[in-house]
C-alpha cells in the first residue's frame, strides 16, 4: 500500500472536473488502487475519497463514516428521498467548506472489489458521503452545490 496524492481544485480543477470511466477489470491492479486511496485517506484525516481524488479517472470510491469502511466500484444511485443540510469540506478542495442540500435517504446499487454486485441504503451522513463521493466521478464537487446564503440552523 502507498499514500498517493490528493488531487486539488488549486491545481488540477480540470481533471477533477473529468468524468471516471467504469472499472472494467476487478483484478489487482484495482485491489491496489483501493487500498492506496484508504491508506490516502486515512493520511488525510478523510471520511470518503474517489479515485479521481488521486489521479485515477475510474468510478471507485470508498468510504468509512463511523468507522464503518465501504468500498464502492461503478457506484449507481437508484433511488432517494428526502432533503437534509449540512456543512461539508472536501480533500480536494482546500480551504473551503459550505453548507449543501444533499437526499435523506438513498439507494445505491455497486459493485465489490471482486464484481459482485450488491445494494446499499444509506441514510442522513452515511447518505451525505456517497453523494459526496459519487459526484466526484462525474467531475462534480460539493463547492457546485453550496447553499450560499445558508448560514446554518440556529442552536
Amino acid at each position: 500500500m502507498a499514500i498517493r496524492n490528493v488531487v486539488n481544485d488549486e491545481k488540477d480543477n480540470d481533471f477533477l472536473r473529468k468524468k471516471s470511466k467504469p472499472v472494467k477489470n476487478f483484478d489487482e491492479n484495482l485491489w491496489e488502487l483501493l487500498d492506496d486511496m484508504k491508506e490516502t485517506m486515512h493520511q488525510n484525516d478523510g471520511v470518503g475519497i474517489a479515485a479521481v481524488q488521486v489521479g485515477v479517472l475510474k468510478r471507485a470510491i470508498i468510504v468509512e463514516p463511523n468507522n464503518m469502511f465501504l468500498e464502492l466500484i461503478n457506484p449507481e444511485i437508484i433511488s432517494q428521498e428526502g432533503e437534509d443540510i449540512m456543512e461539508e469540506g472536501c480533500l480536494s478542495v482546500v480551504k473551503k467548506r459550505g453548507y449543501v442540500k444533499r437526499p435523506m435517504k438513498i439507494t445505491v446499487k455497486a459493485q465489490d472489489r471482486f464484481g459482485y454486485d450488491f445494494v446499499i441504503t444509506g441514510e442522513k451522513y452515511l447518505a451525505r458521503v456517497l453523494c459526496h463521493e459519487i459526484d466526484h466521478l462525474d467531475g462534480v464537487l460539493f463547492i457546485d452545490k453550496v447553499l450560499e446564503d445558508y448560514e446554518g440552523e440556529e442552536e
